[in-house]
């Protein structure tokens, strides 16, 4: 009978033991956020070689935007580094001579291609996600025209620069 006892006893404390094990849970959240974000490039424009009175030139640039998918995105042109702030007619610059130019969203030369303001517009879109592949293309048409101030031009090279803003 003792040793049933202590059998008894000891089955006892085992099942008050497991009885004591326990579980318990617990959950947490993960989250990320992912920010709007563009990334822009643009290829240089170089008119063919001016010879006054042969007529005008043209030439085009294209600009890259890559934006996170659904970000709506306004591409802006400033008026260049020669002209200040005047769209109505950009000038390249050799020392103190200048040469006339624009630049414009259509391949007609209607449109002058600016930031909004006076007659120029902005170019706009919606992004398409940040793979290669997604970026839009944008191109840039430029004309030197043939006008009575260029045909008056001092040989030399000229140049201008343009800033390309992209704002999302």
């Amino acid at each position: 009978m003792h040793k049933i006892l202590s059998a008894a006893v000891a089955m006892g404390l085992m099942a008050a033991g497991a009885a004591q094990a326990g579980t318990t849970t617990a959950s947490f959240n993960v989250t990320a956020t992912v920010l709007s974000n563009c990334v822009t490039s643009a290829t240089n424009l170089a008119f063919p070689n001016y010879t006054p009175g042969a007529g005008a030139k043209s030439g085009s640039s294209t600009i890259s935007v890559n934006c996170t998918k659904g970000t709506g995105y306004t591409v802006a042109l400033n008026a260049g580094t020669t002209t200040g702030t005047a769209f109505t007619q950009r000038l390249l610059a050799s020392g103190a001579n200048t040469l006339q130019y624009n630049l414009f969203k259509d391949a007609a030369f209607t449109t002058v291609f600016g930031d909004g303001t006076g007659s120029s517009q902005t170019a706009t879109g919606t992004g398409a996600g940040m793979a290669a592949a997604s970026a839009t293309s944008i191109t840039v048409y430029g004309q030197l025209p043939d006008s009575v101030t260029n045909q008056a031009a001092t040989p030399g090279t000229y140049a201008d620069t343009i800033t390309v803003t992209v704002t999302y």
